[in-house]
């Protein structure tokens, strides 16, 4: 089929390059591209190659992963495989570590928190103390014979709605396009280069591998390039090894060029075209990870079935395929916002004008990047989305590109189920599932404990002991956490085998802290000890100076007894265990033993300066603005905090998102965001996303935590928009709860609320005007919205409403249909 993908493609490319030829010389081409922006809100564009790597364009199937450049010289495309990680199937699992933790805890409560934290270090951590790193696997890099710096007409795009990065531009005379893309569908990233004037493509190509440098003596990992006549490159090696566990990964990845006109030929390692009409470059990539205790797969023949199956099919099928299946999910929720004549601005231009106000419909293009980084990033059957997504360029990457489960990798999950990407979730599940094996391991080794328990950080090797230092290793809720979400999936979907198999999972890890939990000597509270608020340092006590033997510098502590954060996340579980429990009609004696060890929980405390206190002791924070806001977990992921049903705790929550301001990282803007809305406070959440758009996002969208590019702020603000327009944390549906007064009027389909319910709204001057709830589920529906009269219908018929009080009504609704709801103010 070589003959027959070349020859469609070519036809196909040349119809449009003609048509945009037409329009260059008519001068309309400008007016078609700013009409075009401004009517399309899911555009990144820019006049200009990427400067740097996070400015580049991703593009994802879930497992290969793609960043695009747009050079007009020497085009740079960074490959990722997302099981392609140092080192192989370990256990950080340290036999008879619990003999330490009863004197742990002793020094704890006493006060010595240096000692224990010294102590904890030698005894408790994992070993090795680091994990695995996730590895960049190739970089495809086309040498242009033709190029030059005198292009014109020159644009950049990402279309999230068909997941294309596309480089258009003008050199002497003539039209080049040149579109990337990673397809679910044929399981292969492919590269098509077109012109307008046949012979006009002429370029060298090459394969090149990564060496982990850093952390790999110069030797353990290794990678060869190779050609294959007439018309292919290979790559293969393997990866690190790292902190002595030994590599057990092997990869490879393979380039085919499909030439249509001129000529291709392969010398050594160097892929060179000739004079072409047009080209298809098929890039396929693959390991031999099978699981986390797996890797018996042969890479090759996964490449070679991949490649040979995508190269056998015309490329408009490959291409409209690829389409169908990224619109399939993106296409679930739409949102539209005010457009202004900043709305077909260069990217770059209108997060500029966005933070100042003069461009409401960006935040619209914020909230579907995000989805957009999701679905490319997650999908059944792959890896979960760690701190970088799937794109990374370092062999030594920021916080190793692994799985950090004090926030971030929950982060990325936030916006799955609300913004309708529910199977996105999927890797994550598996995830937690695999956790629970060196989990249950370290539960009895390191605690002495039944259940499992998993800590602040993992790899692709789930290995779940604490690790880099006490400090940061001590955050035994980070499991919990992480199975919280198995609950919010059950509460969106109503899949009862979905909450069947999870069950054990979240009674394990309710188990865990029954065993775990001790009463605190002074207060009589039941709490976690050792327990951490995530990398914060309290000004108190513990803060006393010393040299970590862990870290290997001069600092404090973080250890203490009954973090606010891990009391939180503790209620919400033996709450979702409860409740899950009940449904399945299991466990009546269990549900006892919860309910008992809950009502004795350290409660949330409000401390002297009027905030919710971060430590059971009322300390305050030696540093001020600090990028975790951990001990309003309750007001959000959590739902113990609420405006209505808890306005003190509400107010004192009002007073730590003050205190912590507007600065930070990208994810944490994101988090504040959320925080606000669930505060009821559009604007206020608006701000932290406009900072965040100022200060956090490259000219790509993607975030930045410190120095590092992260998916985490960027699927975080798709949560906090949606949590801006739509809540159910209360067994209502709470409309436009958090609209901004910028968002005058807009439009929004497909978000979906806990209960199963799915939801459009549209609103005018800053009023809801009128919702269609679907039901999925056949459950009651009680609606909040904002104080005004609320006739519901379904197929044209009336339907009993109950008014609950102002703004509330609650209505049945059986399972399928439809219910319109207008109002009047």
């Amino acid at each position: 089929m070589l003959h027959g993908i070349g020859t469609r493609k070519a036809v196909y490319t040349l119809v449009v390059l003609k048509l945009i030829k037409r329009l260059f010389l008519l001068g309309l081409f400008s007016q078609l591209v700013a009409a075009h922006c401004c009517a399309q809100e899911f555009v990144i564009w820019s006049t200009h190659p990427a400067k740097k790597w996070e400015d580049a364009l991703p593009v994802g199937n879930g497992r290969l992963g793609a960043i695009v450049f747009g050079r007009t010289d020497e085009e740079e495309i960074d490959i990722n495989e997302d099981t392609y990680w140092t080192g192989g199937p370990y256990s950080t699992v340290v036999k008879g570590a619990a003999q330490s933790l009863p004197q742990i805890q002793k020094l704890i409560f006493e006060g010595q928190y240096r000692r224990a934290h010294e102590m904890f270090s030698r005894t408790m951590l994992g070993y090795p103390v680091e994990q695995q790193k996730y590895q960049p696997l190739a970089r495809l890099v086309i040498h242009f014979s033709n190029s030059a710096p005198a292009t014109t007409s020159y644009r950049h795009q990402l279309d999230l709605d068909t997941a294309i990065a596309t480089t258009r531009y003008v050199l002497d005379k003539i039209h080049y396009v040149r579109e990337v893309f990673a397809t679910p569908v044929d399981q292969v990233i492919v590269v098509s280069l077109s012109a307008d004037k046949p012979g006009s493509i002429s370029f060298t190509a090459q394969l090149r591998g990564f060496r982990n440098t850093a952390h790999s003596n110069y030797a353990t990992d290794y990678f060869q390039m190779n050609g294959i006549r007439p018309n292919t490159l290979v790559l293969h090696g393997r990866s690190a090894d790292y902190m002595g566990i030994k590599s057990a990964l092997r990869y490879e990845a393979q380039a085919r060029a499909i030439v249509t006109g001129g000529s291709v030929t392969v010398d050594d390692d160097e892929l060179r075209v000739s004079k072409a009409d047009s080209v298809t470059l098929l890039i396929g990539a693959a390991t031999n990870f099978v699981s986390y205790r797996d890797v018996s797969a042969d890479e090759h023949v996964r490449v070679q079935t991949a490649m040979e199956k995508a190269y056998s099919r015309p490329y408009a099928a490959v291409r409209e395929d690829h389409i169908r299946e990224n619109q399939r999910l993106f296409r679930r929720v739409q949102l539209r916002l005010e457009e202004t004549k900043n709305s077909s601005l260069p990217t770059a231009e209108r997060v500029k004008a966005f933070q100042a106000g003069e461009d409401p419909a960006f935040a619209a293009l914020l909230f579907q990047f995000g989805r957009y980084l999701l679905i490319t990033s997650s999908r059944p059957g792959n890896q979960p989305a760690n701190l970088q997504g799937i794109w990374n360029e370092d062999s030594n990457p920021p916080w190793d590109s692994k799985y950090t489960t004090n926030i971030n990798t929950e982060m990325n999950y936030w916006p799955a189920e609300v913004a309708n990407l529910s199977e996105c979730a999927d890797p994550l599940f598996t995830m937690i599932r695999e956790l629970t094996d060196q989990g249950s391991d370290v539960a009895r080794q390191h605690y002495g404990a039944s259940g499992w328990v998993f800590h602040q950080n993992t790899d692709i090797w789930r290995v779940a002991a604490p690790m880099d230092g006490a400090s940061w290793g001590a955050f035994t809720t980070g499991g919990a956490w992480l199975a919280t979400h198995l609950w919010e999936h059950y509460l969106y979907t109503g899949d009862k085998d979905f909450l069947r198999e999870s069950y054990p999972i979240l009674k394990g890890s309710a188990e865990f802290f029954l065993d775990f939990l001790i009463p605190h000597p002074k207060y009589g509270w039941l709490v976690t000890n050792p327990s951490t608020s995530p990398e914060n340092f309290p000004a108190g006590p513990a803060n006393v100076q010393f040299f970590d033997e862990i870290t290997l510098m001069t600092t404090g502590t973080t250890l203490t007894a009954g973090s606010t954060i891990d009391m939180s996340i503790l209620r919400e579980l033996f709450d979702d265990v409860s409740q899950a429990g009940e449904v399945l009609g299991v466990d009546a004696e269990f549900r006892k033993k919860m309910w008992a060890a809950r009502a004795r929980l350290a409660p949330l405390q409000v401390g002297r300066r009027g905030n919710i206190q971060e430590w059971i002791e009322d300390w305050g924070e030696t540093e001020e603005h600090h990028r975790h806001l951990s001990p309003l977990w309750g007001l959000y992921p959590g739902k113990e905090i609420s405006p209505r049903l808890t306005p003190k705790l509400a107010d004192a929550s009002r007073v730590v998102l003050e205190q912590r301001g507007l600065s930070g990282t990208g994810w944490s803007s994101a988090w504040k965001a959320a925080l606000w809305a669930r505060l009821d406070d559009g604007d206020r959440a608006l701000e932290n996303v406009r900072y965040a758009g100022g200060n956090y996002t490259t000219a790509s969208l993607f975030s930045i935590c410190s120095h590092a590019m992260q998916v985490d702020g960027s699927l975080g603000m798709t949560a906090a928009i949606a949590e801006m327009l739509l809540q159910s944390q209360n067994s209502e549906l709470s409309l436009l709860p958090a609209l901004p007064g910028e968002w005058k009027s807009g439009r929004v389909s497909g978000l979906l609320a806990r209960g199963g319910f799915e939801v459009e709204m549209a609103w005018q001057s800053g009023r809801l005007r009128e919702a269609r709830i679907k039901s999925r589920l056949g459950k009651t529906c009680r609606l909040r919205f904002s104080k005004a009269a609320a006739q519901v219908s379904s197929g044209g018929q009336t339907v009993a409403t109950k008014a609950v009080e102002p703004g509330v009504v609650e209505f049945e609704t059986r399972p399928g249909m439809k219910y319109e709801v207008i109002l009047t103010h």
